[in-house]
C-alpha cells in the first residue's frame, strides 16, 4: 500500500545503488522532481530504462549515475541531441555507459509483459532492421502455430518506477490524465514504485478515460506541486520550452554543465528551492 510521504524520503528508501530504474514519462508527466532528488542522494550504478530519454536522463547520465541504459529513443525534444548522452557513448565521460537500443513498439511491449509476470515480449518487428545487429538481446523465434518468425525481448521488469500525476487520494490511490505513455506499466512491472503529485484530495472524482493507479501498486506517493517541469502536467501547467532550448548549450560543455548541477540541483535542498533558484538564474540572464 502506497505511502503519502517526502519526496526525499521515498527515493532514499525505494531507490537503492544497482537499481534498475525507470523514471517514465511521454512528453507530459515527467518525473524530473524526484529526477533530481536521486542526483542529491548520489544513487549510483543504476540501469536506466525509458522509452524516450531525455533532460533528466541527460542529467544522470552526465552526473555518473548510470552504468546502462535501455531505451528507445534519446534526445532534447524539439532542439536536438542530449549532449551529455553522447558523450558518455562516444568519450566514455563521465565513465563509459553501455547502451541497449530498441524500437518503440519492442520496449512498450516489454513494458507490458513485466507487468504481466512474463519473461519475454512477442512482436511482429525488426524485419529489415539493423538493430537486432546491436542489440544481442532480440531474437528471433518461430510461432508454433503459424510457422512465422517474430522478435522476442526480455519484459522489463524493473527494481522502482518512478512518475508524475495529477492527483493522489489520501489512501494513496492515484490518477492521471493526457498523454500518459507507459507509466501504468511501468509501475505495475516494478517492485517498487514512486509517484509524484500535484495535488492530494479527500475524492479523486476521475473523468472519462482516465487512469487510476490503486493505492496497492505504489510504494510511496509524494506531494510535488510542478514536479514534472519542464515538461508538463495536463490541468495544472504548461511546457516551458524556454528550458528545453536553454538546456543545450549548458549541457554542451563539461563544466558548465557540472556548475549548473552543483548551483542548481547539488546546492538545493529540495524542489521548492530549486525552483526559486532557477526562476533568479533565469531571470538575471532575461529567460524568464
Amino acid at each position: 500500500m502506497a505511502e503519502i510521504t517526502s519526496l526525499r524520503e521515498a527515493v532514499s528508501g525505494l531507490i537503492q545503488d544497482g537499481d534498475t530504474v525507470a523514471f517514465e514519462g511521454f512528453t507530459h508527466l515527467i518525473p524530473q522532481a524526484a529526477g533530481y532528488e536521486t542526483i542529491r542522494q548520489g544513487k549510483k550504478d543504476l540501469t536506466l530504462v525509458r522509452m524516450t530519454p531525455d533532460l533528466i536522463y541527460d542529467q544522470m547520465i552526465g552526473m555518473g549515475m548510470a552504468k546502462t541504459l535501455r531505451f528507445s529513443w534519446g534526445g532534447n525534444p524539439g532542439v536536438g541531441s542530449l549532449h551529455r548522452l553522447r558523450d558518455a557513448v562516444e568519450r566514455g565521460w563521465p565513465h563509459k555507459l553501455q547502451i541497449q537500443e530498441h524500437s518503440h513498439a519492442d520496449l512498450a511491449n516489454a513494458y507490458v509483459a513485466g507487468a504481466s509476470n512474463l519473461p519475454f515480449a512477442v512482436l511482429r518487428a525488426y524485419q529489415g532492421s539493423d538493430i537486432p545487429k546491436h542489440n544481442p538481446n532480440i531474437k528471433f523465434i518461430t510461432c508454433p502455430f503459424t510457422g512465422e518468425q517474430l522478435a522476442a525481448v526480455p519484459s522489463i521488469r524493473l527494481d522502482c518506477a518512478v512518475i508524475h500525476a495529477q492527483k493522489a487520494d489520501r489512501k494513496g490511490n492515484v490518477l492521471m490524465w493526457g498523454i500518459v505513455g507507459v507509466q501504468k506499466e511501468a509501475v505495475m512491472a516494478a517492485k517498487r514504485a514512486i509517484v509524484t503529485v500535484e495535488e492530494i484530495v479527500d475524492e479523486l472524482d476521475a473523468p472519462p478515460n482516465a487512469v487510476v493507479l490503486p493505492s496497492w501498486v505504489a510504494s510511496a506517493v509524494c506531494h510535488v506541486p510542478g514536479g514534472a517541469h519542464p515538461s508538463y502536467a495536463a490541468g495544472y501547467s504548461t511546457r516551458d520550452n524556454v528550458f528545453y532550448k536553454a538546456w543545450d548549450p549548458i549541457a554542451r560543455d563539461r563544466d558548465t554543465f557540472r556548475a549548473w548541477m552543483q548551483r542548481h540541483v547539488l546546492d538545493t535542498a529540495d524542489f521548492e528551492e530549486f525552483r526559486r533558484v532557477l526562476a533568479e538564474t533565469s531571470k538575471a540572464k532575461g529567460e524568464a
